[in-house]
Parts: structure tokens; sequence; C-alpha cells
């Protein structure tokens, strides 16, 4: 199993951005997804800059895969993406139809994105046919529906976010500049306001949700942490940490230590974690209710 490091979901200031990479270069993590995959008008950082940052972390030793947006709502999205997918050195993670055609089209690999809904192996076995070379399992899926999927072991690999807030679900609307009584072509990017979005919270002042531009997440940090053991015998290839501070980087560093020593995963200590969220959930892998937290036994 290798331990990935999901594309940043939040609006940084593009020098944050810049410093946050470079201690990506300089940590253990294999794999490193890299790219807008929220709103085009976050722009910070344009597609050459990107490129930068992906030569960078490849001369650093890492695999890179340039992750592309999972709403795609304007023809300038699609041009954009279309330069995404022919890049001519890296393989993108695929977060829409439109960039699974255009990657099938060039006969090209990609990584089929948890934004795309795939709840069948026959959805997954023609995607492989596409040239789909690793799949992530939408978020709302459970441990025993992954058992079902893959028990016949398939020709792709598997990855699954194990650490972070839970991207649930994509609008045309822009949320953040919504409750700035902005508009959304006029939105003058107040997302940057927000390093992690912006939480919700119900009547009785409990965390929700987190506004995150026109994305909404879980308000509670997803922690399967102690759950990698469990991957690793069921098959899964690649456990994901979604990025929301540098902490975040410790914490990947933490389970590249764990995973090369096998005898020490399965213990590998949560409530000790001094970087740990407040307010935690993991109730979709068991099958139950997403801000759940299952007592582990």
């Amino acid at each position: 199993m290798h331990i990935s490091l999901g594309p940043l979901l939040y609006c940084w200031q593009k020098q944050q951005v810049t410093d946050f990479y470079q201690q990506v270069a300089a940590s253990q993590i294999p794999l490193v997804y890299l790219g807008e995959a929220v709103c085009s008008r976050r722009r910070e950082f344009k597609w050459g800059d990107y490129l930068e940052l992906a030569q960078m972390l490849k001369q650093a030793g890492k695999e890179v895969v340039i992750s592309t947006l999972a709403l795609i709502e304007a023809p300038s999205e699609y041009t954009e993406l279309k330069r995404q997918v022919d890049n001519g050195e890296f393989m993108v993670e695929a977060n829409d139809m439109a960039a699974v055609y255009l990657a099938n089209e060039h006969k090209l690999p990609f990584v089929c994105g948890a934004s795309i809904n795939n709840y069948n192996r026959a959805s997954l076995d023609i995607l492989q046919r596409f040239g789909m070379q690793r799949f992530v399992m939408p978020v709302e899926l459970s441990k025993a529906w992954l058992s079902q999927v893959i028990q016949q072991k398939p020709s792709f690999e598997v990855e699954v976010l194990g650490h972070g807030y839970l991207p649930l679900a994509h609008s045309a609307r822009c949320f953040t500049a919504r409750h700035k009584q902005l508009t959304k072509d006029h939105c003058e990017t107040v997302c940057r306001e927000y390093s992690k979005g912006l939480v919700a919270q119900t009547q009785e002042q409990q965390p929700l949700l987190r506004l995150n531009g026109i994305q909404t997440q879980s308000a509670s940090c997803l922690d399967l942490r102690s759950e990698i053991t469990t991957m690793a015998k069921m098959g899964v290839d690649v456990f994901r940490v979604s990025p929301s501070s540098l902490d975040c980087i410790a914490t990947a560093n933490a389970l590249v230590d764990a995973i090369n020593t096998p005898e020490n995963a399965q213990h590998f200590a949560i409530s000790s974690d001094a970087n740990l969220e407040r307010t935690q959930c993991n109730g979709y892998w068991f099958g139950e209710a997403g801000l759940a937290v299952h007592a582990n036994p």
C-alpha cells in the first residue's frame, strides 16, 4: 500500500501554495495529486504554475498526477481541460466524465476520481477498458461495498480517501460568495478568506457542513487511519490524505512510516496525534451515517 496526498481543495495565496508543495517535495509522500479540482475562478495558480510545481515534485522523486475540475460549466473550462489531459507527461485524475472522454480519445491512462459516480464493478471494468489505471472510491460507499466489488481482484488499482474533510457535493452556485452577499460572477474570490472552508452549523450550533466555494464538505474530519491494515488486507493500493494545512504533511509522513513497519501499523495511535481535528467522522466506511463515529473494537 502507498500513501497519497490529494489535490489542495482550498484557495490559498500563491506563495502559501508554493511553500506547501516545497515541503511536500521534502517529505516521504510518494504520490501527489496536483491541480485545481474545485473552481476555475480561483486564479492564484495558473496551468503553467501547476506544471512548474509538477516538475519540481517529479525531480524530488514523487509520482505526480494532475487533478481536473469536478464540475465543467463553460467552454473555457473544457479548453483548459484539454490542455491538462494532453500535457504530454503527467497522468490525470479525471474528476468529470469529460476528462474520461478526452483521455480515452487520446489513448491516455488516467485515474478515475471519487466525484465520478461508480457504484458497481461493471462500470469500473468499462472505465478500465477506456484506460483507467486507478479508481478512487466515492466517499459515501462502505468497506463492505468495496470488499464485494474487488472480491475478484481487478486489473486496476484501488484508492480510498482515508483522512481529511469529505467532499460531498458540487453546485453551480458558490455558497461562499452567497454568504458574503456576492454573486458568483463577481465573487472577488472570497474563498481565500477561509483556508479550510466556512463551517456551517445546525440551529443547535453543531458543526454540520463546510462550505468551500461551489463545493460542500463535511465539517468533521474523516479519520480511517486505524483501518489502514484492514484496507491493505482487502487489496486497497493507495490511502489518500486530503490536505487542509501543513499538518497534513506530517500526518502523511507518519502513515508512510506506519506502513513501512507493518507490526506497528495495526496499533497506529490516533488518539496521541496532536494535530487531530476535534471533530472526527468515519461512518460511511462502516455503512453508517457519514458523520457518525464508529468505535473500533
